[in-house]
């Protein structure tokens, strides 16, 4: 009887010592379903530039995450044999290795043990899902990989973000094409877990919440809102960085803050991923409608936006290898973005986001 009840005891402290009490932030979120939560993304995170009008972020990944960007998005080319985050191409802006970016993730999740993330992998050339795990086991990033229990669930249907944590698997990957439950279960098939609203959006009026992309139910499966604004530049979608401000707001006419509203009135919940370019302007306001949609309060602080360059000095390449990896920040002048532009006329590549 009394060894019995020691080992009840011990099981309980055990429990109580390994569980996570702090949780993306904020202690209200470890019994919360993945689910069941609002996460700022970082759309083309790795397209990272001033200037360049490949480029979809001011700061590379690790300032992203430190900031509070939990969902990181790319898009994936084949590139000699070696899988390369291109924006549409990769003569038209290079983001560098998959590997390289795999390995950036895992030093700041090393860093900050209490942290859920998670990938959204844009497979332009649709590669086999097998190609991908042999980067992530050669980032190290396969272990702290979540497999779901089936390959599609209902948004209640994901584990708490403490259970994550608790069992290591913070990294939540989904990829958009070639995803396969059998053979790489942590690759997780995007469109038929989370659907997606309309992107390459040129008016801001068109931010309506409606469904563009994905198999699941629509009343039941997680949903991401694609809600950055472009304007076009000889026929293609460029991001539209003047508008940052008013598109990140969070609320007035073409805001996110006023999308997720309407989310909320069209579905009774709110979307579970907010896709945003040049996420600090707004001074943090996408962080704050996240944690609004969370029932939490926001005490963030992110970086500054980042001022354009007049400077027209060389030496600038447009196939940037940098990109969102390590420590550059990738900033160019406007020589790079001339030279980004002359790219855009020979290349005639179609709009910059092919797939997002």
């Amino acid at each position: 009887m009394l060894l019995g009840l020691t080992l009840v005891v011990l099981s309980f402290l055990r429990f109580s010592v390994n569980a996570a009490t702090v949780c993306n932030g904020n202690t209200q979120l470890c019994d919360r379903s993945y689910g069941n939560i609002t996460y700022v993304g970082a759309h083309d995170s790795y397209a990272v530039g001033v200037n360049n009008l490949a480029a979809n972020q001011d700061y590379n990944i690790t300032q992203q995450l430190t900031d509070g960007i939990r969902l990181l998005q790319m898009q994936a080319h084949n590139n000699s044999g070696t899988i390369y985050l291109c924006h549409t191409a990769c003569e038209l802006y290079n983001g560098g290795t998959l590997l390289d970016y795999l390995k950036t993730v895992k030093t700041w999740m090393g860093a900050n043990p209490n942290e859920v993330v998670t990938l959204l992998i844009v497979n332009s050339d649709n590669l086999a899902a097998t190609q991908f795990a042999s980067v992530f086991v050669a980032a190290g990033v396969d272990s702290m990989s979540y497999s779901p229990q089936s390959a599609s669930l209902p948004a209640s249907g994901w584990p708490t973000l403490g259970s994550l944590i608790d069992a290591g698997t913070r990294l939540v990957t989904f990829l958009s094409t070639t995803a396969s439950f059998e053979a790489v279960p942590y690759l997780i098939d995007e469109f038929s877990n989370v659907w997606e609203s309309p992107y390459n959006t040129v008016d801001n009026t068109a931010f309506q919440c409606q469904k563009d992309r994905g198999t699941g139910d629509i009343s039941t499966s997680m949903f991401l809102i694609n809600h950055y604004l472009d304007t076009e530049v000889l026929g293609n979608p460029v991001p539209n960085v003047a508008e940052a401000n008013v598109t990140n707001a969070a609320s007035g006419p073409g805001s996110l803050g006023e999308e997720v509203a309407i989310c909320a009135g069209l579905y009774n919940r709110y979307p579970n991923f907010l896709l945003v370019d040049f996420y600090e302007y707004g001074g943090g306001s996408v962080f704050q409608v996240a944690a609004t949609a969370n029932g939490v309060t926001y005490t963030g602080t992110v970086a500054t936006p980042k001022p354009t360059s007049t400077s027209s000095s060389g030496g600038s390449n447009p196939s940037s290898t940098n990109g969102g990896n390590g420590n550059s920040d990738g900033r160019t002048n406007s020589g790079f973005g001339m030279a980004t532009l002359f790219t855009v006329c020979c290349v005639t590549l179609g709009a910059f986001s092919v797939f997002i």
